[in-house]
């Protein structure tokens, strides 16, 4: 999932925030999370990377052979998978580096949730 600023979005679990604290002195008397279900906008998108030219080209003969492999003669396949084996390092750096997208929503109840991974929230 790609998430941008501006984008509408809403929160799949719950998320905890931490506790809450009353009274002299001062004593915990529960714990403040957000529900799964509010909405919100993404104000801020942090750590995403563009894709590249080979993460594009190393999708395309995935899908490719994927699709066709099963078709294509020997050395035509063989060839092919070499082109795959020779772009992954470049397609697991990216995956590697979506793992560390975070954003910033502000919600419509006015809370702001930021350095939240992009895995708890469902785009509108």
């Amino acid at each position: 999932m790609t998430l941008e600023a501006g984008r509408r979005v809403r929160l799949a679990e719950d998320v905890g925030i931490g506790e809450a604290v009353a009274g002299e002195p001062a004593a915990v008397v529960g714990f403040l999370s957000l529900g799964a279900g509010i909405e919100g906008t993404v104000e801020r998108v942090d750590g995403e990377l563009p894709e590249s030219d080979g993460v594009h080209e190393y999708q395309r003969l995935k899908a490719l052979y994927e699709d066709y492999g099963h078709t294509m003669p020997e050395a035509s396949r063989t060839r092919l998978e070499a082109q795959i084996a020779g772009l992954e390092p470049e397609w697991a750096a990216h995956r590697e580096q979506g793992d560390r997208v975070t954003v910033r929503v502000r919600w419509d109840n006015g809370f702001v949730l930021d350095g939240a991974h992009q895995d708890v929230l469902t785009p509108l």
